[in-house]
């Protein structure tokens, strides 16, 4: 037995799923019957989504983070997600990551936020190594003071979920229906969308990051190919389903009582 191969029995297993323009929906739904329904680690890439689609987090609310009046106009999907963070908008020019993960299989990692995302940072440290400027900072990664990947997670028991929406390019046109949210980043220092983030093609290949990011896992755990036709072997019985495309009359109804307060 090769040494490298006697290291991969030592590590923790990983399920690796590549996906290609799945829909974020999709993707959401998947991630949260993973992490409830399932007991193995999981390493879940999405190159791209197929439309322009704005994601909340868990506790978010459109009249205080939308301009709802475009967003209903523009026909634009408004997901809420099972995991807390931020908005964003994604579309095909998004790249997504998500890690789910065993407390057990990574010990040098406490289920608290703070820890999680130090450890991300660590991980995706290898995969910019060489790339100027890279840092996490404020729970965001950026290339000097400008955001290029968000992040959002959930703690559940022993095991937690973190997933990352990459700015491979963006289109100025939708990061008008984000508003300024109350709560940002000191180091945003109130600038608007388009000042402070940044495309990740300007610093890295699309093909690269991605082998990059698989690489990158694979140092820690074993990884295995999963197809996602299998994955009903992996995740069985019911679970919470909290990630769910508000409807255009709860979109209706924030507009209204935006407008009330004005």
């Amino acid at each position: 037995m090769s040494i490298s191969r006697a290291k991969d029995m030592r590590l923790p297993l990983m399920n690796l799923v590549r996906l290609k323009g799945t829909p974020i929906l999709e993707q959401l739904h998947l991630e949260e019957r993973l992490l409830r329904a399932s007991t193995d680690n999981w390493c879940i890439v999405n190159d791209g989504t197929n439309v322009p689609t704005i994601v909340m987090g868990l506790s978010g609310k459109p009249s205080q983070l939308l301009e709802v009046g475009p967003v209903i106009k523009d026909r634009i999907p408004v997901i809420k997600r099972f995991t807390g963070g931020g908005t964003v908008i994604v579309d095909k020019s998004t790249l997504f990551v998500s890690l789910i993960c065993n407390k057990g299989d990574v010990p040098s990692v406490q289920p608290y936020p703070r820890s999680v995302m130090a450890w991300s940072g660590s991980l995706y440290g290898e995969v910019f190594e060489g790339v100027d400027g890279f840092q996490l900072r404020e729970n965001d990664y950026v290339f000097g003071d400008r955001k290029f990947g968000g992040n959002a997670q959930s703690i559940i028991r022993n095991r937690w979920i973190h997933h990352t929406s990459f700015l491979w390019d963006y289109n100025v046109r939708n990061m008008a229906y984000l508003k300024l949210p109350s709560k940002v980043p000191q180091y945003r220092l109130e600038r608007d969308h388009t000042e402070f983030v940044c495309r990740m093609k300007d610093y890295i290949e699309r093909s690269d990051f991605v082998e990059k990011t698989v690489k990158a896992v694979g140092n820690q755990f074993a990884m295995k190919e999963v197809n996602l036709e299998d994955i009903d072997s992996y995740a069985k019985g019911e679970h919470v389903k909290s990630t769910r495309l508000l409807t255009v009359e709860e979109l209706q109804e924030a507009m209204s009582g935006t407008a009330q307060s004005a």
